[in-house]
This record gives C-alpha cells, structure tokens and sequence, in this order.
C-alpha cells in the first residue's frame, strides 16, 4: 500500500486543492473514525466541510483519504457530496462510500443503494457516481506529486432512476435530469423516471 508520509502528502495536497476551488467558502476538516474493523481499509480518513459562499450556495462534503484505499500507480478516487443543510449524515455517506470503495473500486457510472432516504423524507435512496457536474472539472482533477485524485460526484437517485439506467444507460439518464433541470441538492426533487 502507501507509506503513512506519502498518504498524509496526498491528504494535505487534496485538502489544499478543495480549499483553492471553494475560495472564500469556510472549510473545516475532520478525521472520520471509520471504527473497529474498518479503519484500515481507508488510513486516515478524513471529511472536509465546505459551507455556502460565492461558488455554490449548499454545503458540500468532499473526501481526503480515500485515494489510497485503491490507487493505482498514483492515481486514484476522491468522492464529492452536496445538500442543502449541514448534516453529519453527508459526512457519513462518503464514509459508507469510501469504505464500499475500497474493496469494490467504484467508477463512474456504479452505484450503491444506501437503505434509505440520504436526508429525510427525500425518494432519493441509492447514490450514483457521476462527474462532478455540479462544481465542473476544476474541482474533478486534483493533481498530487506522484500522480492525481479525480474528485467525483455522489449523485442521490431514486430506484426507479436506478432501474431507468440499467434500461436505458447511464447517459441516458443524465440526459433526462439535464432535460427536467433537476436541483440534485434537493432532498424532495421528483423522480425523472
């Protein structure tokens, strides 16, 4: 795997590059405890806590750590997750993910149901992986010294979403939220399928 200094330096680097893209935004850091068992599948886990300003007006929860649970030859996954409130559930999500990343390599286009709502009362209960649509590809690349973290997106969808895109495919169903202008940040959105 990698060394603790260099993972700590992939840490510090994605840290940095999150702060440069959400200038004037207040962003905190917090080690993630993903608890006996589990703590070694992601090293040193950690949630930065981006709040609203001049960039996106949700707050947005972005991993560092998660790049080397399963890089290869330097390059490997960050993951990207916006709502509309503060709330430690966001932050535990990306945990789930990260952890299901390790051992699963998740990509764009995989998806992962999570049993339920990820905020209350949405229909919204699987999360998808997409690029990063929503901050665009300044945030998505994230160069580190010895390769790169690609930031993707976590996307909240509904099953039925989910059944459309093992129909149809995975462009196809970004296409129909592009065409009904979904607000991907709202618990309540409607399904597009």
């Amino acid at each position: 795997m990698f060394t603790s200094r260099r993972r700590e330096q992939a840490i510090a680097d994605v840290e940095t590059h999150v702060r440069g893209f959400f200038a004037g935004h207040v962003v905190t850091v917090d080690d993630y405890d993903l608890g006996v068992g589990r703590r070694g599948a992601v090293p040193d886990l950690r949630i930065l806590t981006v709040g609203p300003g001049p960039r996106a007006d949700s707050w947005t929860y972005v991993t560092a750590g998660c790049w080397s649970a399963s890089a290869a030859n330097g390059h490997g996954l960050e993951f990207v997750l916006s709502g509309p409130v503060r709330d430690e559930r966001l932050a535990d999500l990306l945990a789930m993910t990260s952890y299901y990343h390790a051992s699963h390599h998740l990509d764009i286009g995989h998806s992962l149901p999570i049993g339920e709502p990820w905020l209350p009362g949405s229909p919204c209960d699987h999360l998808m992986i997409s690029l990063p649509y929503l901050h665009g590809p300044d945030l998505e690349q994230c160069p580190l010294p010895d390769g790169h973290a690609r930031i993707l997106w976590l996307l909240p969808v509904t099953a039925a979403e989910m059944a459309y895109r093992r129909e149809h495919g995975h462009e196809a169903l970004e296409q129909l939220f592009d065409e009904q202008a979904i607000i991907p940040t709202d618990p309540l959105r409607a399904s597009v399928a």
